[in-house]
């Protein structure tokens, strides 16, 4: 008989939010158990949907009126949960606000550094930035001068730097952003290990995307790399080459530098806030899930995460998803118990689409069902 039950899937992407994944798991699990616990925990790995999640644990939404990547006026909403407010950067900074008029060289993250402040403002003690899907690549520059930072030329004279001006910079005043942020401890969900310049930086390896030709490219990779020294000097760490450093623009390195902050797998912050070992305590099974399984899903997505640490409780996990792709089976080692997908017929995604909450509620009724065979665990 299944007593407890903990519903944890991330959204499957273009088809259902986390929160419909995890109702609609539920609704399968009390059909075939009505007495069971069954509690639905949305969460996502710091990407977009991660405030959704948290608003849907209860958490309040606080607007504010910010900047937007060009410097247009927008209002911006973040979650706030007790003391801590969650943070998605794309809600000042993010691809789709700059959708047509994409634009590496202009783009600010002022806006994320003005919802940092509101948050700090408020009372906020800790600060938990999701760092995923920005339209930016000046490594926070812009955050930085939104909570009071100040950057001089080579002339002493104090600008506001782009992202193609950083060469220009050659002194940075951190100060106010230290007093301001006293108290404060920000964290930074990020799943990317990439440095902040180089082939493998923020500049070659995501400005594409973000509107950037291959010179463009190499000449943000440029001003990256004269940032960095510049950061040197002044914070008297080498910040470019910490794993993240080169996320979401560069940011990384931001939120280490200016803010002082840390850099976290997305999953592990959220699995702590939503309160997941405790959780765990008394539960039969756990069930996760999302769109696509393959062999990414091991680098700090959602499966891997709730996975490992069900498994260090020895509870079982299955996870169910859309697809099914090579190199799935490694979650084995890292605690998954059974993988199963939803397709019920080989056929196109933009076929089965609309088909995604049926199928997703008919594989975990199966599973019920079967589970019901064994009895007592």
């Amino acid at each position: 008989m299944l007593k407890k039950c903990i519903l944890i899937p991330d959204s499957f992407k273009g088809t259902l939010t986390s929160q419909q994944a995890g109702s609609t798991l539920r609704r399968a699990v009390q059909e075939q158990y009505p007495d069971c616990e069954a509690v639905a925990v949305p969460v996502a790995d710091g990407g977009e949907g991660t405030v959704d999640c948290f608003l849907q644990q209860g958490a309040r939404k606080i607007e504010a009126a910010v900047t937007g990547p060009f410097g247009e006026p927008l209002t911006a909403a973040y979650a706030r949960l007790r003391d801590t407010a969650v943070i998605e950067i794309a809600s000042a900074a993010g691809l789709p606000l700059a959708e047509g008029r994409l634009d590496p060289c202009r783009a600010t993250t002022y806006g994320v550094g003005e919802l940092i402040a509101h948050a700090a403002a408020e009372g906020c003690r800790e600060i938990v930035l999701g760092l995923g899907g920005s339209c930016t690549n000046d490594a926070g520059i812009g955050m930085a001068r939104a909570l009071g930072a100040r950057f001089f030329d080579s002339e002493g004279q104090e600008f506001a730097p782009r992202s193609d001006e950083m060469k220009r910079i050659a002194r940075v005043d951190n100060t106010p952003v230290q007093k301001r942020l006293s108290g404060v401890t920000i964290t930074a969900m990020c799943d990317v290990e990439n440095p902040l310049y180089g082939e493998n930086g923020a500049a070659y390896v995501y400005a594409p995307q973000k509107g950037a030709d291959p010179e463009t490219c190499r000449l943000l990779d440029d001003n990256l790399r004269a940032l960095s020294i510049v950061l040197y000097h002044t914070f008297d760490r080498d910040f470019a080459f910490r794993p993240g450093a080169g996320a979401a623009g560069g940011l990384g390195a931001g939120v280490l530098a200016f803010l002082n902050g840390t850099l976290r797998p997305g999953i592990d912050t959220v699995l702590d806030l939503v309160g997941f070992d405790r959780l765990l305590e008394g539960a039969d099974l756990v069930v996760t899930g999302e769109g696509r399984i393959d062999g990414q899903t091991l680098s700090g997505k959602v499966i891997s995460g709730v996975a490992l640490r069900a498994q260090k409780k020895g509870v079982p996990v299955i996870a169910i998803a859309g697809d099914l792709a090579d190199g799935a089976e490694k979650l084995y080692d890292r605690g998954v118990t059974a993988l199963f997908s939803i397709n019920r017929l080989a056929v196109e995604f933009e076929v089965c689409r609309p088909y995604s909450e049926q199928n997703l509620y008919l594989t975990m009724r199966n599973l019920m069902r079967f589970s019901s065979l064994f009895g007592e665990r």
